[in-house]
């Protein structure tokens, strides 16, 4: 599959410049271990934040950062796509016997993003055993979902974000709120920030739907009905939908820049 070949390209290039491979992935891990003893830092100090633990926080920032790296590893040439179109590099692209889709996942791939990765499994790991939870193949089943309905709602946000840029060429810096700062607010109990924004983050941007909601089924917050909060991630996944149009839409307006 083309996919590996671009895979395969891109660890060839690793084993040439193992040096800065190697620095820029501890430094990705550092940065998400970094922020994570800021987390305990202030649950040591104020024990818990809107009635939520600090296992049940680590939980959430796992899932999220780990969600996170996995899309920034393999979907990366969405969030540089204003590249491809300032270059003129998408023209080609858009002439090659090849999806766009996949030929954009395949300009590049940031696996330094391993190591942040590692650093959230760990804190999952550990948040897994803090939290005591009984865990059977379903809730394990929940779990992954999460993972996934993650990546896809960061890469959903990518590809709008890469839609943009067919009209202003550059990147838009407000997609960050969304990536980078929606990755932080995410990685947070989604009640301490109030309603507002927990309903904004539940119906508009459905990162409530991978971490939150699922998390309060995990945890034993809610009893009778769970089947909607066990299954949230999958409701998180239709956020793909509206994204891929889109990109879609994007694309049937794009002109060329010409160069």
């Amino acid at each position: 599959m083309i996919y590996f070949k671009y895979l395969r390209m891109q660890i060839h290039s690793i084993a040439v410049h193992r040096s800065t491979f190697w620095m820029m992935m501890i430094g990705n891990a550092s940065s998400c271990l970094l922020g994570f003893a800021c987390m305990a830092i202030m649950f040591d100090r104020f024990h818990t934040a809107a009635g939520w633990t600090f296992p049940e926080a680590a939980m959430c920032y796992a899932v999220v950062f780990m969600a996170f790296s996995i899309t920034e590893c393999v979907a990366r040439g969405f969030d540089q796509f204003s590249r491809l179109v300032s270059s003129g590099d998408f023209d080609r692209l858009l002439i090659r016997p090849r999806g766009l889709v996949l030929q954009v996942l395949g300009s590049t791939f940031e696996l330094s993003r391993v190591g942040r990765f590692a650093v959230s499994f760990a804190i999952l790991s550990y948040a897994a055993r803090g939290l005591g939870i009984v865990w059977t193949a379903w809730k394990v089943a929940v779990l992954a979902m999460m993972v996934l309905s993650g990546i896809s709602i960061f890469f959903g946000i990518f590809l709008i974000g890469a839609a943009f840029c067919f009209v202003t060429v550059e990147g838009l810096e407000v997609v960050n709120v969304f990536t980078d700062g929606g990755r932080e607010i995410a990685s947070y109990p989604l009640p301490i920030y109030g309603r507002t924004a927990l309903r904004f983050f539940t119906f508009i941007v459905p990162y409530g739907c991978f971490n939150y909601l699922p998390l309060m089924y995990l945890t034993g917050r809610v009893s009778g009905n769970t089947a909607l909060y066990a299954l949230s991630p999958l409701i998180g996944m239709l956020f793909m939908v509206p994204c891929a149009f889109v990109w879609k839409l994007g694309i049937k307006r794009y002109l060329s820049t010409g160069n």
